[in-house]
This record gives C-alpha cells, sequence and structure tokens, in this order.
C-alpha cells in the first residue's frame, strides 16, 4: 500500500514557556490520504491553524513527524521545507488574495510560469481547472468583475495549478453567503476527486463538513473523529 499524502505522527506544538506555556497539540496524529476530504471543525482557539500550518510546513512541530507524499520532513533544511511545500502543497484562504490587475486566467496560470512551466501549457492546466470549477467563462475578467463565489473558485483554481498532493483550506467558504458556500463547496470537492489530492478544509459551516469523507477535531490536543 502506497504512503499516505499527509501523515502526522505523534505531533508537539506549544507557544510560550513556563507559566504562559500554552499547549495547543499534544501527541497528534492525523492521516489523509489520496483523494480524500477531511473536515476540521473546532472552536476558535482549538488550534485549527497552528494544525494547517504544521500540514503545510509554515511550522514546525516540536516533536513528532509530519509527512508530506512520504517524505519525512523534520530533517529538512528550511530550504528543503519550503521547496516541498512549493511542489506539493496548495493553499486556499478565507479571502481570496488574488492578484486585481491580471484576470482570472493570468492568477492561475502566473504560479505554474513561476514554477518553470511554459506559457502554453500553463494557459492550458489553467483553463481545464477553471472549467472544473466552472468559471473558464470568466478567465479573461478580473477580479474586481467577478462574484465573491467566482473570485473564490479561481483562487481554488489557482491553490491547484501546480498539482499539489496535498491540498489545505481554511475556511474557504467563509465569506460567501449559503447558496454561493454550497457551489464552492461542491467545485472543491469535484476538484479534489479529479485530482487525487488529499484534502484538510477548516470549517464553521456544519452543513457543508457533513458533505466531507470525514470530520475531525482538536480536543486535549489530539486531532480525534467528529460527528456532528
Amino acid at each position: 500500500m502506497s504512503d499516505p499524502f499527509l501523515r502526522l505522527s505523534g505531533v508537539h506544538r506549544h507557544y510560550g514557556e513556563g507559566a504562559t506555556k500554552v499547549r495547543v497539540l499534544d501527541q497528534a496524529d492525523l492521516v489523509v490520504e489520496s483523494g480524500e476530504l477531511v473536515a476540521l471543525v473546532a472552536p476558535s482557539g482549538a488550534g485549527k491553524s497552528t494544525l494547517l500550518h504544521l500540514c503545510g510546513l509554515l511550522e514546525s512541530p516540536q516533536e513528532g513527524e509530519v509527512e508530506i507524499v512520504g517524505h519525512k520532513t523534520s530533517q529538512l533544511s528550511d530550504r528543503g521545507r519550503t521547496q516541498l511545500r512549493r511542489n506539493t502543497v496548495g493553499y486556499v484562504y478565507q479571502f481570496h488574495h488574488l492578484l486585481p490587475e491580471f484576470t482570472a486566467l493570468e492568477n492561475v496560470t502566473m504560479p505554474q510560469l513561476i514554477a518553470g512551466k511554459s506559457q502554453a501549457d500553463a494557459d492550458k492546466r489553467a483553463m481545464e481547472l477553471l472549467d472544473i470549477l466552472g468559471v473558464a467563462p470568466r478567465a479573461a475578467h478580473r477580479p474586481a468583475e467577478l462574484s465573491g463565489g467566482e473570485q473564490q473558485r479561481v483562487a481554488i483554481a489557482r491553490a491547484a495549478a501546480n498539482h499539489p498532493r496535498v491540498i489545505l483550506a481554511d475556511e474557504p467558504t467563509g465569506n460567501l453567503d449559503p447558496s454561493t458556500s454550497d457551489l464552492v463547496f461542491q467545485a472543491l470537492q469535484s476538484l479534489i476527486r479529479t485530482e487525487g489530492a488529499a484534502a484538510l478544509i477548516a470549517t464553521h459551516n456544519h452543513d457543508l463538513a457533513k458533505r466531507a469523507d470525514r470530520i475531525v477535531t482538536i480536543k486535549d490536543g489530539k486531532v480525534v473523529p467528529h460527528s456532528l
């Protein structure tokens, strides 16, 4: 059996020392397989952002191991972590953060060009993703000319542009109305299935979380199954 795309083993993360020490994660374990969408539902302050940052190699645990596509990251240099993150992890944030002066198509081609792809290949991949996400007709429009849901779907396409094996999303529908949230979540779910990525999505939307393959939460510093 192949390694899961994302694995946390015995991860410990705290902030501060002594009397001010705050333990966020304590011997936390998590596995996300290819093509699996896992929803992370937990109260504010429980450690959702910390968990996502660890999974995305933006932070390092004090103890334990984070593996991305079989690569153990604890012994990697900062440069090695950056390269692995750039090549294998895609992020979707609550705010789309699209570059306002560029079209939807250009926003999705840009990370590919930075990674060394030709313009033709980048354009082809971008249009494929925009089509999967239902915004191909809006490819020539700048962010200000797009609705909130369209902007977020373009942001999802950008996150997936370089074929990441792991997709991390932090409240990707948090700024959208319920019907638009549903459309964006459907698009994200479709993309994950199509691409075969492993996805961890933090959300406060219980209706959307119920549509994930699994739901987890953070309790006493550990990642545990959760039911809504």
